[in-house]
């Protein structure tokens, strides 16, 4: 997957979750549980869907992975 595809997969479930978010607005290093007050559901759905776009597959070990927008291109493109 490259970086492109990566971003859009990743602002595509988070605008489902948080459908007012300006994602635009976030630094790539911002963490996104705290900038778009995700709960730990928000959080979980927010990795199901991402799994489910990118079929990927995401462990709990994997969650870390995912705090910034830079470390979701990190993971889904590594």
């Amino acid at each position: 997957m490259n970086e492109h595809d990566a971003r859009a997969a990743v602002s595509t479930a988070l605008l489902r979750i948080v459908p007012d978010a300006d994602l635009e607005a976030l630094g790539d290093d911002a963490v996104l549980r705290t900038e778009l007050e995700l709960d730990s559901l928000d959080f979980l759905s927010f990795v199901e869907q991402l799994s489910s776009s990118t079929g990927r597959r995401i462990e709990e070990d994997d969650y870390p992975s995912l705090r910034t927008m830079h470390s979701c291109l990190g993971f889904l493109t590594g």
